[in-house]
């Protein structure tokens, strides 16, 4: 039972590998059949949906993420190859494979353009921003673990996985309005940059990001929480998972209004 955290954060990283491999599938792409008396006929094979699939593999990712975690609380299992072990997964789950995300929107974005033929690759790199940024954040947390039990310096890194993971679920179950804007907003450029820009800033900010479980639960110390999950909640039944996004956005404000109880008593 004492190796069940370090099998979990594994699980996690697998899942990571494997959400990858199904993003950077996702684009069609062409295969030679040998048909007609063996002449050579070229097809097109269209994989949209491993974007979803690669999307259902970080969430699966995060539940990983989070189990281990509370396994080994619950076992009392804490070791410096775990807590390494937990970064580096983290880092390809939430970092690299949500930048593989963006770098496939970006694609898209790029290749609807009258220069397609003509655009440089590195118009497409700054999506690895995120999983520099991802292992910075990291590394920080690392050395600065003591400082955060009540809260998070900086934008967790799996929290920007999920985020970044539910883009390709917006695009392929919602439909109407919700679809057409969203979509408008993935294929455009400068819109992909900016929300680099903003998860990269708040991965290494100094905002104070709250924690799920809160420090007491009580009224005046857990009312955030309480707000993003009735929030979260209602969404879900009337937005489904266009919900996701939204959420993220009220985390982020909700984070930067609450007065840290740390801080209150510091005054």
């Amino acid at each position: 039972m004492k190796h069940l955290p370090n099998l979990l954060t594994l699980g996690n990283l697998f899942c990571g590998c494997i959400a990858i491999a199904y993003i950077l599938s996702a684009q069609p792409y062409m295969t030679m059949s040998l048909q007609n008396g063996g002449l050579p006929t070229w097809q097109w094979v269209y994989g949209a949906e491993q974007m979803y699939y690669g999307s259902l593999f970080i969430f699966i990712a995060a539940i990983c993420d989070l189990l281990d975690g509370m396994a080994a609380r619950a076992l009392r299992v804490f070791s410096p190859i775990g807590k390494d072990l937990d970064s580096l997964a983290d880092l390809v789950s939430f970092g690299v494979a949500p930048s593989v995300i963006i770098f496939k929107f970006l694609w898209d974005a790029l290749m609807q353009e009258k220069n397609a033929f003509d655009v440089n690759m590195l118009a497409m790199a700054p999506a690895f921003l995120i999983a520099c940024f991802a292992a910075l954040r990291l590394a920080k947390f690392n050395i600065t673990s003591d400082q955060q039990k009540s809260h998070f310096i900086g934008m967790p890194v799996p929290a920007v996985g999920i985020i970044v993971a539910s883009f390709p679920l917006v695009m392929w179950f919602c439909s109407g309005k919700i679809h057409h804007y969203f979509a408008m907003g993935m294929q455009n450029k400068w819109v992909l940059y900016l929300v680099i820009a903003i998860l990269c800033w708040l991965m290494v900010s100094g905002v104070k990001f709250i924690k799920m479980a809160p420090a007491k639960w009580t009224l005046a110390a857990a009312w955030p929480q309480l707000v993003l999950l009735v929030f979260t909640g209602i969404s879900l039944f009337f937005l489904w998972v266009a919900a996701i996004p939204l959420a993220f956005i009220l985390y982020v404000l909700l984070s930067m209004i609450y007065k840290q109880p740390e801080a209150i008593e510091n005054k």
